[in-house]
């Protein structure tokens, strides 16, 4: 497996415990036919190689690195759709609200995903066809 250049990489940080975050990571592998992004657990290597601490520590928000600058909550789920192209640019709709609605929206779901969609024990292992995909 080829080496990823971290700094200039599209890296999706999920939590790697929970059901729902798991589930959009299975999701975008899939639909992200172009392979333009990586995929790390906030409670990773990678997390703590270029994410701040305080990052690491509270595992509500997906987190997107682009360009070595960092997306939180529903603006990284925006860029990240909008990013797969094609039809999913319909997601950049989203725009139009202002963030504060946008965040708030997402904030309940964030603190509600553990109880809605469960946990798992451990993070995810990474299925064959994955790995050049999900970092550690």
């Amino acid at each position: 497996m080829e080496k990823v250049e971290l700094r200039k990489a599209k890296i999706v940080f999920f939590d790697g415990v929970c059901h729902l975050c798991n589930g959009f990571v299975d999701s975008m592998i899939t639909l992200d036919t172009n392979h333009t992004f990586y995929f790390a657990p906030l409670q990773g290597e990678t997390a703590q190689a270029l994410l701040p601490a305080q990052d690491r520590a509270h595992l509500n928000s997906v987190i997107y690195y682009e360009s070595e600058k960092l997306f939180y909550s529903s603006t990284a789920v925006i860029k990240i759709l909008v990013g797969l192209g094609g039809v999913y640019r319909i997601f950049g709709l989203f725009w139009v609200f202002p963030r504060p609605l946008r965040d708030f929206v997402y904030g309940v779901i964030a603190r509600n995903r553990y109880r809605w969609f469960g946990t798992r024990e451990f993070c995810r292992l990474p299925r064959p066809e994955e790995r050049l995909y999900l970092l550690p």
